[in-house]
C-alpha cells in the first residue's frame, strides 16, 4: 500500500525487512540535480531490477551495494526503496575497464580505460590513487591530463569518504547529499563543529532535521550552540508564518517547547544572539535583522515620499473628467471622480476594490490625465501574469517589480535603489496585496522623493507568501489617503463570478447558477480527482470550447494529499500529455504546463511565469519553454526550479486570471478553508468557474473570516514614526 505520492507508507516499511544486494548501476532512469533523487536499473547477473532513493556519486557502470526495502509501487511495479548504499571497486580487470569508461572520472573515457588496464592490469586503480604520475607513462596522458585524472578521483573518493561518514552517523542519504552538495569537503568539519548550521544554509533540512543529526553526534541537550538554533528556528519559522516578529516571551515559550527545557534557560542564548547581532530586540519584541531593516526602511521611505512635494501640476480637475470620459466612450462613477480627484494630486494614494469595481479605470484615466500634462509614469506588478494583465488592462506598459528594479547578479541585488533611483515621476503598482516586506523596502528605496507612488490591489484577497502585510498596514495607518471603490458595475455585476465573489466577501453563501458559476458536489477524494480530470480533459472542451492546458487551470488549496497540487499534476499529466516526449531524467514531457518556482534573473524568468514546453534537445541538453511573451531556453541542471502547472496551489495563482477555473474545495483542506481563500481562488476566472468539492467546506470557508492577525509594526511606524 503506498501514499498519494507513490512512496510506501509507514505500515508498509514497517513489514518488508532489510536487503542487501549488489550489482552493477546499468541505467539512470531519472535524477533529480538538486536533490540527488534516483531512479535507476541495477543489474545482478542476467536479473535487472529498478532501485529508487536519494544518492550521490552513483553512475553508469559503477558497482554499488545497496541496502534498502523492497516494495510494490503501483504504477512503477516492484523496486528498492535506498536507505544506505556504498560504491565498491571493482576487482577484475574488466570490471576496471567498464567502470574507468562510463565516463565518471573527468579526463578517462573508454579509450584511456582501456590502454590504463593495459598498463597496469589489477593495479590501474592503486596506481590513480597513490601513484598519479605513473600514468604519463600511457600513451596520449600527458602532465594535464594526468592531473585531470588525479583531481577527479581524489574529488569522487572525498565524496564516497564523506557519504560514509554521514550515514555511519545515522544522516539518511538525501540529507548526506545536501551536506555535501553546501559544504564540500569540509562538510564533516561543519557537523563536528557545529551542526545546528545545517538548519540555516541547507534548504529541506529542519531545525528538528538537524537536532537528530546533533545528538547522534553527542551534542548535549542544553549546549548553547542548540538554544541559539532553536530560537532562530522559530523565528525563522514565524516568518514563513508571515510574521514579521515575535514577542520575547513567545518566542522563548515556544523555542522551550521545541527543544524541551526551561523557558528561562533560554534568556541567555537569547541575549548572546542579540549581542551577535543575529537578532534585534526593540523594546520586547525580536526581529531577524533584515525583516527589521525592511519594516523600519520602509516606514522610513514613506514618510520621506509623502513629506517630499512634487512639481505641481495645473490641472482643472473637472475639464479632465470630462475630456477622459469623452476621450475614452466611458462614464464614471462619482467613487470613480472621486479617486481620480484625489490622483491628480496625491503624492501617495492607495486604490483598493474588488472585482467589477473599476480600479482598471481610474488608472487608465488617471494616466491618460498625467500623460496630457507630460508627465511619466511606469507601470508594475509582482508577477509576470500580474504585469501583462496590468499592460493589457491599461493599455500602457508594465512589467514585473524585479524587471522594474534591475536585478544585478554582480552586486547580488537590485540596481535601483537609492544611489541609483528610477527615472520617473509617478510608479502604479498593481496586485500590492502579493508584495511582501522585503520587496516593497527594495521598492521604496528605489522611487525618488519628488516621485508620486499609487497603490493597487484588493485588501480582502490573500497577504503576501512573504512576511508582512504591507498593503493591509499602509491602508490601515491612513497616513495616506485611500480610496475604497465599493460600487460593482452593472456589466460586472451580471457576471455570476463577481457577483458571488462580493457575496462571499460578505460572508454569504454563494448563488451557484449552473452558468458560469458551478458546483458539483462531491466529498470523496478520490471521486472529486476523478470528476475534476473528466471536467479538464472532456466537458469544459465540449460545452465552453476552452483548451484544457491552456485556458483552464485547476487550483486547490493545499500541495500534499490526495487532493492537493501534487497529486492533481500527475493525473492531470497523464491524461492531457501521455506520449509527449519525455525530458530524460526528469517528470516533464515535451507540451507540459509548468510554472517557474524561483526568481531567475539570468534567465529573466521569476516565480510563478507559467509556460508550455515545446521543445526538449536531448543532445544539447536544453529544453524551451514558451512563455507569454518570449521563448526561455532551459539547461537540464536548471530544471528543478519548474514544476507542473496543470494545478497550482491558490497562493501561487494570486495575481493571475484564467479563462477557466476548476476549484477542488474539501474538507479535507480545513486548514485553508478561509474566506479570503476561497475569495482569491474564485476571482482568478474571468469567464468560467466550477467548484468540485463539499458544500459543507465552502460553507466553512464562507464563515471562516477569523484570519490570523500578522505581527508587524509598519502601522505604528508609520502612524507614530517608531
Amino acid at each position: 500500500m503506498n501514499d498519494s505520492s507513490g512512496k510506501p507508507t509507514s505500515q508498509q516499511l514497517d513489514v518488508e525487512p532489510l536487503v542487501t544486494i549488489e550489482g552493477v548501476v546499468e541505467r539512470i532512469v531519472y535524477e533529480n540535480e538538486e536533490t540527488a533523487f534516483f531512479v535507476a536499473r541495477l543489474r545482478r547477473g542476467e536479473e535487472l531490477v529498478t532501485f529508487v532513493g536519494t544518492l550521490m556519486a552513483v553512475s553508469e557502470g559503477e558497482t554499488v551495494r545497496l541496502r534498502g526495502r523492497w516494495i510494490d509501487d503501483k504504477r512503477f511495479g516492484r523496486q528498492l526503496r535506498v536507505e544506505a548504499y556504498e560504491t565498491l571497486v571493482p576487482n577484475t580487470a574488466e570490471g576496471i575497464e567498464r567502470y574507468l569508461g562510463s565516463g565518471l572520472i573527468e579526463g578517462i573515457g573508454p579509450v584511456f580505460a582501456k590502454r590504463l588496464v593495459q598498463a597496469f592490469g589489477l593495479e590501474t586503480l592503486r596506481v590513480i590513487d597513490e601513484q598519479p604520475k605513473r600514468l604519463r607513462s600511457v600513451p596520449g596522458i600527458g602532465k594535464k591530463r594526468a592531473e585531470q585524472i588525479r583531481d577527479a578521483w581524489a574529488s569522487r573518493r572525498a565524496i564516497q569518504s564523506i557519504m560514509v561518514f554521514l550515514q555511519g552517523h545515522g544522516i539518511s542519504t538525501g540529507q548526506a547529499v545536501k551536506i555535501y552538495q553546501h559544504y564540500g569537503d569540509s562538510a564533516v568539519a561543519v557537523l563536528r563543529e557545529n551542526p545546528y548550521r545545517l538548519a540555516q544554509d541547507i534548504a529541506g533540512i529542519s531545525f528538528r532535521g538537524a537536532d537528530k543529526i546533533a545528538a547522534r553526534l553527542g551534542v548535549a541537550k542544553d549546549s548553547p550552540d542548540r538554544m541559539r538554533a532553536g530560537l532562530l528556528h522559530v523565528l525563522g519559522e514565524a516568518a514563513g508564518d508571515g510574521h514579521v516578529y515575535l514577542p520575547g516571551e513567545e518566542l522563548q515559550n515556544f523555542a522551550a517547547e521545541l527543544l524541551e527545557v526551561p523557558a528561562e534557560s533560554l534568556a541567555q542564548p537569547l541575549v548572546d544572539l542579540v549581542a551577535r547581532k543575529e537578532l534585534v530586540r526593540e523594546g520586547e519584541v525580536l526581529y531577524l535583522p533584515s525583516l527589521y531593516a525592511a519594516e523600519r526602511g520602509c516606514a522610513a521611505m514613506l514618510h520621506r515620499l509623502i513629506a517630499t512635494p512634487c512639481d505641481p501640476v495645473p490641472i482643472q480637475v473637472d475639464n479632465a473628467l470630462r475630456w477622459v470620459e469623452k476621450s475614452q466612450g466611458i462614464t464614471l462613477s462619482e467613487e470613480q471622480r472621486d479617486a481620480i480627484r484625489i490622483g491628480v494630486t496625491a503624492k501617495v494614494m492607495v486604490i483598493t476594490g474588488g472585482p467589477g469595481t473599476g480600479k482598471t479605470t481610474v488608472i487608465k484615466s488617471l494616466l491618460a490625465i498625467l500623460e496630457r500634462k507630460g508627465l511619466s509614469f511606469l507601470l508594475a506588478a509582482p508577477t509576470g501574469r500580474a504585469a501583462k494583465r496590468m499592460e493589457a488592462a491599461s493599455g500602457y506598459d508594465a512589467r514585473t517589480i524585479h524587471r522594474l528594479l534591475e536585478y544585478s547578479p554582480k552586486k547580488g541585488g537590485f540596481s535601483r535603489d537609492d544611489n541609483n533611483p528610477l527615472e520617473t515621476d509617478l510608479v502604479v503598482i498593481d496586485e500590492t496585496s502579493m508584495v511582501d516586506q522585503q520587496l516593497m523596502h527594495s521598492l521604496l528605496l528605489a522611487i525618488p522623493p519628488f516621485c508620486r507612488l499609487i497603490l493597487v490591489g484588493d485588501v480582502d484577497q490573500l497577504p503576501s507568501v512573504g512576511a508582512g502585510n504591507v498593503l493591509f498596514d499602509i491602508l490601515s495607518s491612513q497616513v495616506v489617503p485611500v480610496v475604497r471603490l465599493k460600487t460593482v458595475f452593472r456589466q460586472a455585476a451580471q457576471s455570476g463570478i463577481i457577483s458571488n465573489a462580493h457575496l462571499i466577501n460578505q460572508g454569504t453563501y454563494p448563488l451557484f447558477n449552473d452558468v458560469d458559476f458551478f458546483l458539483i458536489k462531491r466529498s470523496d477524494a478520490a471521486a472529486a480527482l476523478e470528476t475534476v480530470i473528466e471536467l479538464v480533459t472532456h466537458r469544459i472542451p465540449a460545452k465552453f470550447g476552452f483548451d484544457p492546458v491552456r485556458d483552464v487551470q485547476v487550483l486547490a488549496p493545499l500541495r500534499r494529499g490526495d487532493a492537493g497540487v501534487t497529486r492533481l499534476n500527475e493525473e492531470l499529466q497523464a491524461a492531457l500529455n501521455p506520449n509527449g516526449v519525455p525530458v530524460p531524467r526528469r517528470a516533464f514531457r515535451n507540451g507540459d504546463k509548468v510554472m517557474q518556482l524561483r526568481n531567475n534573473y539570468e534567465l529573466d524568468v521569476y516565480n510563478g511565469d507559467v509556460g508550455i514546453i515545446t521543445l526538449v534537445d536531448e543532445a544539447a541538453r536544453e529544453i524551451e519553454v514558451a512563455f507569454d511573451d518570449r521563448a526561455v531556453l532551459y539547461r537540464f541542471e536548471d530544471l528543478d526550479n519548474l514544476a507542473l502547472a496543470y494545478a497550482a496551489t491558490v497562493h501561487k495563482a494570486q495575481g493571475s486570471e484564467y479563462p477557466a477555473v476548476v476549484l477542488l474545495f474539501l474538507p479535507q483542506h480545513y486548514m485553508m478553508l478561509q474566506r479570503n481563500v476561497f475569495y482569491t481562488a474564485i476571482t482568478r476566472g474571468k469567464k468560467l468557474v466550477v467548484v468540485v468539492g463539499d458544500p459543507k467546506a465552502v460553507g466553512m470557508a464562507v464563515r471562516n473570516s477569523n484570519i490570523a492577525r500578522r505581527n508587524s509594526r509598519l502601522t505604528d511606524r508609520l502612524c507614530n514614526r517608531i
